[in-house]
């Protein structure tokens, strides 16, 4: 288990870059993350990030001086990480914030950079309300919302035959949101579709047994699973062991992610459609050298959260590099517009509501030599699944 000592040991020792060719004072950039409350994610988002940095700083920097990471672990405390974020800013002298795992998290550390008027780069946080109800000009979002994972799978979800469909979701912002989204983007598509029972267990609380038999007693023909880490292998393994997906469709946001994926094993239900990573079945030039490059430095295959680390940081590089300057309102216009690599091609934020256009992979599960794994999948282009501008400019406060 991780601790939170060992967290801000190892955050420690990447606040200066190993190698580097840069001049100059180094860029500051406080990253504030869940790394003792979701290890499973934040470990390899962690070593994401340090391969970024390293690779910037080895070819020059950004405007000739090197970035420098300067890590804090928020335990997934909303209270906690705001504090953070102000000793960063106070006491550490960073030019912007990054970071963020949960959304409640996220939001918060975003009404923060509003207030401070510091440009923030929420990386995991998928919340829509960070760039559309909640927006604000100083914050930009990495990963695809909730609006785009659940526009991705209803795609999906839509061809199925089930009209009788109920959910499970964790009881906080990001379930709260993938819930909404999916239930409103599968009724447009089929009218005929009813949602039957909804389950909203506390985020890392569930009573999986009632769960599963509450779901099941409202025979429905598919089930919308919001669940992840802990919660999803509890989720399964009880659903599994009462027969909850025998017969049934089940639709998983991030289930093919391997951080969630390894835990469940030969336990993976098979056939269920997902948003997730795919790792070394993607032979693209990008994922192939991101992979490489990975494996060389850290010994181990790349997590959803690796690419996460490793793409945030190049955003940022990206963002500084095209503002030509640290100053908040120069980054804003920097930052938006601004293109930048990622294992999965290149992205952009989107100047509009501060969306990047990073997709993800959509597929199914199967067991494969006995651990879980995608198959039938292909690349999802956020491009494709963000709201229109008129839909953003009706949800997105006129201030932001």
């Amino acid at each position: 288990m991780l601790t939170r000592r060992m967290a801000l040991a190892g955050s420690a020792a990447m606040a200066a870059p190993a190698v580097t060719r840069a001049q100059g004072a180094p860029i500051r950039i406080g990253e504030i993350n869940s790394y003792t409350a979701i290890p499973s994610f934040t470990v390899p988002y962690r070593n994401g990030w340090q391969l970024a940095v390293d690779e910037i700083n080895t070819k020059g920097g950004v405007l000739g001086r090197p970035l420098a990471v300067i890590s804090r672990d928020d335990a997934g405390k909303p209270q906690d990480a705001v504090r953070l974020a102000e000793d960063l800013l106070d006491g550490q002298n960073v030019a912007l914030l990054a970071g963020g795992y949960l959304s409640n998290v996220g939001l918060a550390i975003s009404d923060f950079a509003r207030q401070r008027k510091c440009v923030y780069v929420a990386g995991e946080p998928l919340t829509d309300a960070l760039v559309w109800e909640k927006g604000n000009p100083y914050c930009f979002r990495l990963r695809p919302s909730t609006y785009m994972q659940a526009a991705m799978l209803v795609e999906e979800a839509a061809k199925l035959p089930a009209k009788r469909w109920v959910s499970v979701a964790p009881n906080y912002e990001y379930g709260l949101s993938t819930v909404k989204w999916f239930k409103a983007l599968l009724g447009a598509r089929r009218p005929d579709v009813t949602f039957v029972a909804a389950q909203w267990p506390a985020l890392g609380k569930i009573d999986a047994g009632a769960t599963v038999a509450a779901l099941a007693e409202a025979k429905p023909d598919a089930i919308l699973n919001v669940t992840f880490g802990p919660d999803l292998t509890n989720f399964v393994r009880q659903g599994n062991t009462r027969g909850l997906f025998e017969g049934r469709a089940v639709v998983s946001v991030l289930t093919g992610e391997p951080e969630y994926l390894v835990p469940l094993g030969d336990e993976t239900p098979e056939g269920w459609i997902v948003t997730g990573y795919p790792q070394d079945q993607v032979h693209t030039p990008a994922n192939t050298a991101f992979i490489l490059a990975y494996q060389k430095r850290f010994g181990a295959l790349p997590g959803m959260g690796s690419v996460v680390g490793y793409s945030l940081i190049h955003s940022i590089a990206a963002g500084i590099a095209r503002a030509g300057s640290l100053q908040a309102d120069k980054l804003i216009t920097g930052f938006a517009g601004a293109t930048f690599p990622t294992p999965f091609g290149t992205a952009s934020y989107r100047a509009l509501d501060h969306q990047s256009t990073l997709g993800t992979f959509v597929g199914r599960t199967a067991v494969k030599d006995g651990k879980g794994v995608m198959v039938d999948w292909h690349y999802a282009d956020g491009a494709a699944y963000l709201p229109t501008d008129e839909q953003v400019k009706a949800m997105r406060p006129a201030a932001g």
